[in-house]
């Protein structure tokens, strides 16, 4: 399968799965027909409550024209707010076990989701002129129409080819926000985070702990988990020898058992009111 390596700020590269072109496709597909699924329900709900638009006076029409549009606004936000409350994902990516992450494999922030999103042109004229067009009688379509569809068409080709060359199978909004699409390989649950159930009786044995990032810590919890599924376990001495430089601690534990009592205490220290 194709993967991609990252390097992280312990000199360790994390591999994450590269999604295949038809899953992508797939995603994108299942997000399309939410879309056009949303906009048709709330077009004949709008119908329903307003009428025929012919029966409005022209300063009518206008309130009835501001209304369309904001029927309309939540298919341009779909992705954008779905992908910052859901972590990187849409209902097509978490159908699909896709995921958005910036590009050092971490959660990817508000402003790199909205870049992303500024720049998702293709699809969601697409999503417009096919709704359009299944409203239209007959099926006919206008010059102007046609010209849109291959503008947007054409930015979907553009990122088909970036997404099918680049080195990190990137689109046009990736490269410029720095984030990737991974593919998740499990259900996601408590275990894909840093999250670890102690008992109230536990001791932390390294508190210096707290001195360590998030970020970093994320990392940690990585690179366990790519030792767990590799069993290549002598690769974590690196970083655990530069976390016990940083962090001015002495001990005898093999690498795997220190880095992950680091997470338990973290667990345990966060979620107490230290005096």
């Amino acid at each position: 399968m194709p993967v991609i390596s990252i390097p992280t700020s312990f000199n360790i590269d994390v591999a994450f799965e590269v999604p295949s072109f038809g899953r992508r496709l797939a995603s994108l597909l299942i997000d399309m027909a939410v879309e056009i699924c949303y906009l048709i329900a709330a077009s004949w709900l709008v119908e329903k409550l307003t009428g025929p638009a012919s029966y409005w006076n022209e300063d009518a029409q206008y309130n009835l024209w501001a209304l369309q549009l904001l029927t309309v606004a939540p298919v341009f936000l779909y992705h954008i707010i779905m992908e910052i409350t859901t972590n990187g994902q849409s209902v097509g990516k978490k159908i699909m076990r896709l995921r958005v992450v910036n590009d050092k494999g971490g959660k990817a922030s508000v402003s790199q989701f909205l870049i992303r999103w500024l720049l998702r042109v293709s699809d969601l004229w697409m999503v417009m002129i096919l709704f359009l067009l299944l409203r239209l009688e007959g099926g006919g379509t206008s010059l102007q129409t046609f010209f849109i569809l291959l503008l947007a068409l054409g930015f979907l080709v553009t990122d088909i080819v970036l997404v099918a060359s680049s080195k990190r199978s990137q689109r046009i909004g990736d490269l410029l926000a720095h984030t990737i699409l991974i593919r998740t390989n499990r259900q996601e649950d408590l275990s894909a985070t840093i999250f670890r159930e102690v008992r109230d009786d536990y001791v932390p044995v390294f508190p210096q702990v707290m001195h360590i990032s998030d970020r970093d810590l994320n990392v940690i919890k990585n690179l366990l988990d790519n030792a767990h599924k590799t069993h290549r376990y002598e690769s974590l001495r690196s970083a655990a020898d530069r976390v016990q430089q940083y962090l001015k601690i002495e001990t005898d534990m093999e690498p795997y058992q220190f880095l992950d009592k680091l997470l338990e205490d973290y667990n345990y220290l966060s979620t107490r009111q230290l005096v």
